[in-house]
C-alpha cells in the first residue's frame, strides 16, 4: 500500500508540475488547434500568418512560423510529418524541418518541403528543395492536398496526396555549398513559410508522428 501511495504522489507531482511526456511512437498528434497560433512562433512579419476558416494562412512579406509547442520538446529527428495544404494560383511556400527558430529571413538550418503549383519558380511542389527537386505538378491550385514527410536516419520520403514524388537519402559525407551549410540531417522543429504578398497558401490538419532514434 505504501508502494501505491508513493507512486500515485510522484504522478500526481509529474502532472501538476507540467511535465511533459515524451510522445509515445506511432501515436500522430496535432501540432495546430484550428483555432490560434499557440504553440507556434514567428519574428519579424508577424502579420504574414493569419487563421481563416480553421486553417493557417500565409500571405505577406516574407515570414517563417516555427513550431514552438510540447510536442517532441520541438525538436525532431526521425519522424512522420504531414499537413492538408491549399494553394492559391502564383502561390509559393515551404515547410521547413530539421530546422530551428530565426527572427527573420530565410532559415538556414534545416530542409524545405516545396509547396508550389504555378508561381514562376520550376521547383514545385513535393520538392526537397534545391536537393532532389520535382519538376511535375500532380496537384491544383484551390483544392486541398495531403503533403507527407518522413524522415529516418539519413532518409527522406515526400508524399503528394499519397504518391512518393522524392525518395533521398543524404550521403555520409555529404558537403553543402558556403550558405548552405546548415542543409544537412540533424533534428529540429517544423517551419512555414510565408514567401511573398502575392503567395497565399493555406495549411491545416498538421500532424506529426515521433518515431524511434
Amino acid at each position: 500500500m505504501r508502494n501505491f501511495i508513493y507512486c500515485c504522489a510522484i504522478n500526481c507531482c509529474l502532472f501538476f508540475c507540467g511535465a511533459a511526456p515524451h510522445p509515445s511512437y506511432d501515436e500522430w498528434i496535432s501540432l495546430f488547434d484550428g483555432k490560434s497560433l499557440a504553440n507556434w512562433k514567428v519574428g519579424e512579419n508577424a502579420g504574414t500568418f493569419t487563421i481563416e476558416n480553421g486553417a493557417i494562412v500565409a500571405n505577406g512579406p516574407v515570414a517563417h512560423l516555427f513550431y514552438d509547442g510540447d510536442a517532441g520538446r520541438h525538436n525532431f529527428k526521425n519522424f512522420e510529418f504531414k499537413a492538408d495544404v491549399m494553394t492559391t494560383p502564383g502561390s509559393n511556400s515551404g515547410i521547413y524541418f530539421h530546422t530551428a527558430y530565426q527572427e527573420g529571413s530565410w532559415p538556414k538550418k534545416g530542409y524545405e518541403v516545396q509547396v508550389n503549383n504555378s508561381q514562376s519558380d520550376w521547383r514545385r511542389t513535393g520538392s526537397l528543395y534545391g536537393i532532389q527537386d520535382v519538376k511535375e505538378v500532380y496537384v491544383k491550385d484551390n483544392e486541398w492536398f495531403t503533403e507527407y514527410i518522413k524522415v529516418e536516419g539519413k532518409r527522406v520520403i515526400i508524399k503528394v496526396n499519397d504518391k512518393i514524388v522524392v525518395d533521398y537519402t543524404e550521403p555520409a559525407d555529404v558537403k553543402r555549398e558556403a550558405g548552405n551549410e546548415g542543409r544537412v540531417m540533424a533534428s529540429g522543429t517544423f517551419a512555414l513559410q510565408g514567401h511573398d504578398p502575392n503567395s497565399k497558401v493555406y495549411f491545416k490538419n498538421i500532424m506529426v508522428k515521433v518515431l524511434p532514434d
